[in-house]
């Protein structure tokens, strides 16, 4: 198969099931090689035309609660109190700097997304 770039979502659907057929292709083999080059298209062009919004502050901090299980009570000491935990977590009140930063260093949730 003569390897080119994604251009259209024709293309990129070929692309999808010739991957599939060489799944499981010995690396560093002509089927790994050819396998390694599509996938690389596929991820650049998934990226421009299928992008991933970065999740949502208030999510992210819930999400890394249910993952520690952690309580409302325990995110005193990142927000400061009971009713900012409550605020914060209804979207009634934006982070502060300083609750960005305890939740970073605390709970190690990347700054990027706490700031969006």
């Amino acid at each position: 198969m003569e390897i080119r770039p994604i251009k259209t979502e024709q293309d990129y659907n070929a692309a999808i099931q010739r991957i599939e057929v060489l799944w499981g292709a010995t690396k560093d083999t002509p089927g790994g090689d050819e396998m390694d080059l599509l996938v690389t298209l596929v991820e650049s062009y998934e990226m421009k035309h299928y992008p991933i919004a970065p999740p949502d502050p208030v999510d992210a901090i819930k999400f890394r609660m249910e993952q520690m299980d952690m309580t409302k009570a325990d995110l005193i000491q990142y927000l400061g109190s009971q009713s900012r935990v409550s605020e914060v977590l209804n979207r009634r009140r934006k982070l502060t700097l300083g609750m960005i930063k305890n939740l970073y260093k605390g709970l190690k949730i990347p700054a990027e997304i706490l700031l969006a």
